[in-house]
């Protein structure tokens, strides 16, 4: 399996940058963290295909954003170490594409992820 180290890198990355967001801005961009952190676990759940399927990431609030982003990440790197090499590459490349482009707009003064 590819190493999942550098998504989860840039998954804890990106979630300090939402916990140390000033309110406005986390506001703003909130929503589009939480799509994200949806798009994780359903990566995940896709690779797992255990069981029935989970429910989808609540919209906690604003403040619950990035601990969803850094959960969803793990949870989805867990799920990778079992699954076949040639899938785990494809998914961990999106994945990890994905949360890149959102530290990258959540980053920029003004962007919408």
């Amino acid at each position: 399996m590819s190493d999942p180290t550098p998504l989860l890198f840039a998954a804890d990355r990106l979630a300090d940058r939402f916990r140390s967001m000033p309110q406005g801005r986390l506001t703003q961009l909130a929503p589009e963290g939480l799509r994200l952190a949806r798009l994780l676990a359903r990566q995940e759940e896709a690779v797992a295909a255990e069981g029935p399927a989970r429910p989808e990431i609540p919209d906690a609030g604003i403040f619950a954003v990035g601990d969803q982003i850094a959960l969803a990440a793990h949870d989805l790197a867990e799920a990778l170490r079992g699954a076949d090499r040639e899938e785990a590459e494809a998914v961990l490349a999106e994945a990890l594409a994905a949360v890149e482009q959102g530290y990258r707009l959540a980053t920029t003064r003004s962007a919408r992820m």
